[in-house]
């Protein structure tokens, strides 16, 4: 499979003659990709949906997408991708509760929360969909806020000997968990429990 280039999103520019930047064609294809997700979950996408809504031909999205699965994947990530970034300030505690508080938020009030566990669910019985969650979903995440950790633990705030990963899957695990097993709600307050926890221990000291 060929990777289209990268480059910073822009808008549909129809042009008269000649070929669009690569960059432009994938913008306008995640773009379609990602409502038509967010308006009517894995079953709305098709590569003739997405095609119509972009104007880009199905060779070329076959060409870059090799499944449906990849394609929703790759538009999730892209219309999440800034409600969740991450802030770098020299304020650890505070760039980590920010982020995941924007998490939570998104998981629980937008449509993109339902999706992503519907793109979960389905991956656990589809070994092609389980394999581009990985690449294209939840290894960029959780790269993500382990170079935060790691960040923080080159600057002296986080002790030389953690496994950062472990951070990682102690407070977005921790949410996943949650929104896969809804028995315990999924809030601020929960999200803010875990930062508390995490930084300041649970074991009482004499």
């Amino acid at each position: 499979m060929s990777t289209p280039p990268t480059g910073p999103a822009a808008g549909p520019q129809r042009r008269g003659r000649g070929r669009r930047p690569a960059h432009e064609v994938r913008a306008d294809v995640l773009r379609a990709a990602g409502a038509l997700l967010l308006g009517g979950g894995l079953t709305a996408l098709t590569f003739d949906r997405v095609a119509r809504e972009s104007g880009v031909s199905r060779t070329t999205l076959h060409k870059w997408w090799p499944s449906v699965g990849s394609l929703a994947l790759d538009g999730y990530f892209h219309t999440v991708e800034d409600t969740l970034a991450f802030p770098d300030t020299d304020d650890l505690r505070a760039d980590i509760t920010t982020q995941l508080r924007h998490f939570v938020e998104l998981m629980t009030t937008t449509p993109a929360g339902r999706l992503l566990t519907e793109l979960i669910g389905r991956s656990q019985t589809d070994p092609d969909l389980a394999a581009e969650y990985r690449r294209l979903y939840s290894s960029a995440r959780r790269q993500l806020a382990t170079d935060r950790f790691r960040r923080a633990q080159e600057a002296g705030q986080i002790r030389p000997g953690i496994d950062v990963r472990v951070l990682v899957d102690q407070l977005w695990g921790a949410v996943y968990h949650r929104l896969l097993i809804p028995d315990e709600p999924v809030d601020e307050a929960f999200a803010d429990a875990l930062v508390d926890n995490l930084f300041d221990g649970v074991v009482q000291t004499p």
